[in-house]
């Protein structure tokens, strides 16, 4: 396998060149810094988070108003959730080698949204081999039709069992431990619909709850993540239908997140 490749307008061979999708979160730095210690010339196009009052609305059009406004209540209440498992978060931290303080954002190039023309412009001109994708707003036809690359996601979430948001909480609801896990797949234009490439469980702490879950799958997810980056780069990507279900998940409520918790045990 080589990760090489030769210029176009020379006879020297080029480094290959790895973009990334990636919105500035504390989950995406991490992302970023563990794919730098294979690729170390990645490029990051930075995706301006969405207001807050535009998702709630978004929720509305989608779920109704009471759902979104129960969903907005648990955003809040998560923050505290996060507060209370500082412990959890610098143990997972530790274990597993992940630093989200390591990445500097500053160096990343701000597109707005992945869906805007400033993104579109930015792919065309850096010509990557690859695209790998994480957190950001669903990708657009212009967007993925801008390069003729693989893009490549990292979802929190078993495929397709276990689509949309917060997939390992919820397999944990239902008491589907097997699926709670995580899936690197091809991306199209609907939500974590794309062919698999790999997929893996994650084992939970005691303590672990939905605001530490994805900090204990990312640890799983970025080996896997640049294994199928390598796969592009060597052209030996295997796609795949998962014949399992397909749902997809949203926030919970906070009231249903209580409920949850009371009557399973699972936060």
């Amino acid at each position: 396998m080589t990760l090489s490749r030769v210029s176009p307008d020379s006879s020297n061979i080029a480094a290959p060149r790895i973009v990334v999708l990636a919105t500035g979160s504390p989950l995406s730095r991490i992302f970023v810094t563990g794919l730098r210690k294979r690729f170390p010339d990645l490029v990051v196009l930075r995706e301006e988070p969405e207001g807050k009052w535009a998702i709630t609305r978004r929720r509305a059009r989608l779920l109704g108003w009471p759902q979104a406004l129960g969903q907005a209540a648990f955003g809040v209440a998560s923050r505290l959730i996060a507060k209370q498992s500082a412990a959890r978060f610098d143990a997972i931290l530790k274990s597993h080698g992940l630093d989200p303080a390591a990445e500097d954002v500053r160096a990343w190039q701000d597109v707005g949204s992945v869906n805007s023309l400033a993104c579109r412009a930015a792919l065309k001109a850096l010509a990557p081999d690859v695209v790998l994708v994480y957190g950001t707003r669903i990708i657009r036809r212009e967007t993925l039709r801008a390069v003729d690359v693989p893009f490549i996601n990292y979802h929190a979430g078993f495929n397709p069992l276990y689509r949309g948001q917060h997939g390992a909480y919820w397999a944990r609801t239902v008491g589907d431990d097997a699926h709670a896990g995580l899936t690197v797949h091809l991306v199209d234009e609907g939500v974590d619909t794309g062919d698999v490439l790999y997929q893996a469980v994650s084992a939970f702490d005691p303590a672990d709850n939905i605001t530490t879950y994805q900090y204990r799958q990312m640890a799983d997810a970025i080996p896997l993540v640049i294994r199928a980056a390598e796969d592009a780069l060597a052209g030996r990507l295997a796609p795949k239908r998962v014949a399992l279900p397909s749902k997809q998940w949203f926030l919970p409520t906070l009231w249903g997140y209580c409920f949850t918790g009371l009557a399973k045990g699972v936060w």
